[in-house]
């Protein structure tokens, strides 16, 4: 209204130039944030209506003014330079320019729309689950205000076992408070002398508290959580002038802390210790190629050059950041930590990997591959898991990684799937170099316990998209990877061992090893073949996570309950053979000798991964459900999200 008009009673000339104003009046205050969009009826609103409609009028009144002088000009035919058909010229190139950026942007907007519409009909699926499905159960609960997206992941109806769950929760009360009566804050605990150690002699960086934090949260153990808390909040530093791995610290730390973050619904301690953490780690970043390098320095906020491995860094290390580095950067809107990671995998992306898969050292300096091994064990593993999870975190909306992943799959049936000699188990080999020039690789019948992750994660991979022929041969190849990790705890202890070879034709071992798989060196003949006085590395169980992951992910896509009885044969060998009287759980150093001598160390990832894997396949199908988190490698769950248009990396 003006002076009791309506804009409707208004010439129409001046009606028009009334919303063009108001028009450019919210444009330039929707630049500078001060405009409001109502979701519900999606009319705009500005701030300032009263003051903008005092602009308006002195703006219409200036307008008539030069209108009214404009007439007295002489009678030239100026129709064909108006202002009107000028901008209506403008309009149309402008257009067509807009019309060329859509076209050639498709693929990013038809991802970022998908994503849109996945995350809100995901709410709306995961809110109807959680009615029907949430028992009252103790845990901390999960916050439910995340984006997600839809998907028939997980089967319905699967149900809290309890009795079996709160196992699970003594066994890690068990371990928690032996550390924290013998060495709370310190890095690691040593059970059999009960003693702590750290890393850095003038103190630790929290790996023990801070990878322990979030199991802590889901089991509901409030008095150990408040005190892990107090800890940080009090005793925690990275002001510490020594070299951490990268990766290990962003895995097991930062991963812990940004979990925690999430699970106390956005307790600032958490994001605060984790950015000051991250700002450490950037110097690795800066190579000539932005590689990072394995090691960095985090009181001279440095990069180290790794001096062990000739300079060379594992490619499953430099490529397993990026989901902490990503989140961080969504959740404290700085996007440098998402800038340096994603930039190492674009690197990766634009090399050549040799038969599609990739070796297992880098060099940070060129940004290069260097010929050799390739594996699915150590310093390769967490690589083809990455991929696969970068694609699900940012909500599906980076085919760029399914596509990545999808081909690091194929050719891993092509060139690492393997059947065993007497009972058809499924089983992955290595390939060794032949030479430093010769391009071609000799299969090795070689698998760590660390490939065990495999099975799980291929069978989460048809959950996501994928060609239906391609989804239905991980499924299958997965399944029976589980089986064979499982095959692999048919050990006197019933836990699997850390290293595994399988018997291969010709390979002249059929007096000495009976069966399909064997412990090298662990019956009397050393890699060597000298006479064994001892046993050899391969034969330890040092409380590893990978086979209760497999079990946790393949229980919650079939609801197959032998998956966790699977699941309760193990942690009952673990309770048997691994747990201390005195507090605390060992490594053992022989599976097959369950009488044999105890490693004096208890891993992190005992409490972070195995016992955390281990609670959740007995808990039922709401706590930390598979649409709506991802796992970093150390079993950190993230929540899933939808990035900022502007972040989606969409190869064109």
């Amino acid at each position: 209204m003006m002076d009791g008009v309506s804009a409707s009673e208004l010439p129409d000339s001046e009606s028009r130039e009334r919303a063009s104003l108001r028009y450019r009046k919210f444009a330039g205050d929707h630049r500078t944030g001060r405009a409001e969009v109502s979701d519900q009826e999606g009319e705009v609103y500005n701030q300032e209506d009263s003051d903008s409609e005092e602009l308006i009028e002195e703006e219409l009144t200036r307008s008539s003014l030069h209108r009214g002088n404009s007439s007295l000009n002489s009678g030239k035919d100026m129709t064909t330079f108006t202002p009107s058909r000028l901008m209506q010229r403008f309009l149309g190139i402008m257009g067509l320019i807009m019309v060329v950026l859509v076209v050639y942007n498709f693929e990013s907007i038809r991802s970022y729309t998908r994503a849109i519409y996945h995350a809100q009909k995901g709410v709306q699926d995961s809110e109807k689950q959680q009615q029907q499905q949430r028992p009252g159960q103790d845990q901390v609960i999960i916050p439910d205000d995340q984006h997600r997206y839809q998907g028939k992941v997980q089967v319905a109806g699967i149900v809290q076992d309890r009795e079996k769950q709160q196992a699970v929760v003594q066994a890690f009360k068990h371990a928690w408070a032996a550390y924290e009566r013998d060495a709370m804050g310190y890095d690691e605990y040593h059970p059999l002398s009960n003693t702590g150690s750290n890393f850095c002699r003038d103190g630790g960086i929290g790996y023990m508290v801070i990878d322990s934090l979030d199991t802590m949260m889901l089991m509901g153990l409030e008095e150990e959580y408040l005190r892990a808390r107090e800890w940080i909040k009090n005793e925690l530093s990275f002001d510490r002038d020594e070299n951490y791995n990268l990766f290990e610290t962003t895995i097991r730390v930062l991963g812990g802390l940004l979990s925690a973050y999430h699970l106390s619904k956005n307790d600032p301690l958490f994001l605060e210790r984790a950015i000051d953490l991250a700002d450490r780690l950037l110097p690795a970043f800066e190579t000539k190629s932005g590689v990072p390098q394995a090691m960095s320095n985090l009181g001279q906020r440095l990069g180290i050059y790794d001096r062990g491995n000739g300079g060379m860094v594992s490619t499953a290390e430099v490529t397993t950041l990026q989901l902490e580095f990503r989140y961080l950067s969504f959740i404290s809107g700085d996007w440098t930590y998402w800038d340096v990671s994603e930039k190492v995998m674009r690197i990766v992306r634009n090399l050549t990997m040799p038969i599609g898969l990739a070796p297992i050292f880098m060099n940070p300096q060129e940004g290069e591959f260097v010929h050799s091994e390739i594996r699915l064990g150590s310093r390769g593993d967490s690589f083809y898991e990455y991929l696969l999870k970068q694609y699900i975190q940012t909500n599906r909306t980076e085919p760029v990684y399914r596509e990545m992943y999808d081909g690091t799959m194929q050719a891993i049936h092509e060139h690492l799937i393997k059947k065993s000699l007497t009972k058809g188990l499924t089983y992955t080999v290595e390939l060794v170099p032949q030479g430093r020039n010769d391009p071609t690789w000799k299969p090795r019948p070689k698998q760590d316990h660390l490939v065990c992750f495999l099975g799980g994660s291929l069978m989460l991979g048809t959950k996501f998209d994928g060609e239906e022929g391609v989804n239905v041969r991980d499924w299958e190849t997965g399944r029976e990877l589980v089986e064979t990790c499982m095959a692999t705890h048919e050990t006197e202890t019933g836990l699997s061992p850390e290293i595994v070879y399988f018997r291969v034709d010709d390979d002249g071992l059929e007096d000495t090893y009976k069966g399909d798989w064997y412990i090298k060196g662990a019956y009397g003949v050393s890699r060597s073949g000298h006479p064994m006085t001892m046993a050899p590395y391969d034969a330890r169980y040092i409380l590893r996570p990978e086979t209760v992951e497999s079990l946790f992910l393949a229980y919650r896509l079939t609801g197959d309950e032998k998956y966790r009885q699977y699941g309760w044969n193990i942690f009952q060998s673990i309770e048997k053979y691994c747990k201390l009287s005195s507090g605390g759980y060992s490594s053992i150093l022989n599976v097959d000798n369950p009488a044999g001598k105890r490693d004096d160390k208890m891993e992190t990832f005992f409490l972070a991964e195995t016992l955390k894997y281990l609670y959740l396949l007995f808990s039922g199908g709401d706590i930390i459900p598979l649409d709506q988190y991802v796992f970093n490698t150390e079993a950190h769950p993230l929540p899933i999200f939808t990035p900022p248009f502007g972040r989606l990396w969409v190869e064109r």
